[in-house]
């Protein structure tokens, strides 16, 4: 061996040793910023449902709703202040995801929700249907929500539905809306 070489191979040193003590500091930072932004979010939910403090409690459905016209199975995207998409409302478990059983009959719409809490829209308290493609954080193509206006209590709510076959939105705003106006014209003639 030449002695260049000899040099080059006591030049050599092993990698530094990494500095556990610094790393574990940075994951356990990391850990408790994450857990700092969760709780802020959560917090940030119930002061939510504080505000919405007064919308009354949500109708369940009659003991007998009447024959069904329509029935899907699907998703519950969430609720909002009619017309605004973002304003998402908490209270009374409005604003929990879950799959959904909705069912039109002549009393109203019967909201079944697995995991979260039931609701029935009576007939009267119906105002529109139509075909949207966003509500609350979640955004889909056009005519891929079905979202459903109706009255509680003072207040306008959106509820957005998408069905596990998006072809039958259409059939539901149809229904829906000559439900609505069938109501309106009886309630006029009276």
């Amino acid at each position: 061996m030449t002695s260049a070489a000899l040099l080059l191979a006591a030049g050599k040193q092993s990698a530094e040793v990494t500095d556990w003590a610094a790393r574990i500091g940075w994951v356990v930072g990391l850990g408790l910023f994450v857990a700092l932004v969760y709780w802020l979010m959560r917090e940030g939910w119930k002061w939510r449902g504080t505000l919405q403090g007064d919308i009354p409690e949500l109708p369940t459905a009659p003991s007998e709703p009447g024959a069904a016209r329509l029935t899907m199975s699907g998703r519950y995207h969430g609720s909002t202040t009619a017309g605004q998409w973002l304003d998402r409302i908490v209270a009374h478990g409005l604003g929990t995801r879950s799959r959904v059983e909705l069912t039109l009959t002549d009393a109203g719409l019967d909201v079944v929700r697995p995991g979260a809490t039931d609701f029935f829209v009576p007939a009267g308290a119906l105002r529109e249907a139509l075909l949207g493609k966003g509500i609350a954080g979640k955004v889909l193509t056009e005519g891929g929500l079905l979202v459903v206006t109706w009255a509680h209590g003072d207040k306008l709510i959106d509820s957005g539905f998408r069905s596990d076959h998006a072809a039958e939105h259409t059939e539901w705003v149809e229904a829906i809306n000559s439900m609505i106006k069938n109501n309106t014209t009886e309630g006029a003639e009276r």
